[in-house]
């Protein structure tokens, strides 16, 4: 399995970006795939994740409303659609993915991407 995450980037307060991740490796039906992110000196934490047969989806507090997951089953591909972005949202952002467990534990991805790097500043 490999998941390839881009888009990340710089980006002024109130601005937005939209990361993917290109999986391939395996079918993902049956799968939760995840977006976490992680800050200089802090832990990953979970961002948001979406089911990728049923399409349901799950955000932490912080980010609902303003960011959105989705899925392109024919390119197997996951997007994060960030608007309103926010200085604390700085991080680099990971994409993961599951055949189940707890969509917003870490510990339940078995399967992780490179890092794309998203800088929020004025």
């Amino acid at each position: 399995v490999q998941l390839q995450a881009s888009g990340g980037g710089e980006v002024q307060p109130g601005g937005s970006l939209r990361l993917s991740c290109a999986a391939s490796g395996r079918t993902f039906s049956g799968y939760v795939m995840g977006w976490f992110r992680q800050a200089p000196g802090k832990e990953r934490e979970f961002v948001a994740a979406i089911t990728w047969s049923a399409g349901s989806t799950y955000y932490v507090d912080s980010v609902r409303g303003r960011f959105t997951i989705s899925r392109d089953n024919a390119k197997t591909t996951v997007y994060l659609q960030m608007n309103s972005l926010k200085p604390e949202d700085t991080a680099v952002y990971y994409c993961a993915a599951t055949p189940g467990g707890n969509p917003s534990a870490r510990y339940s991805y078995r399967y992780w991407g490179q890092g794309t790097q998203v800088t929020v500043s004025s």
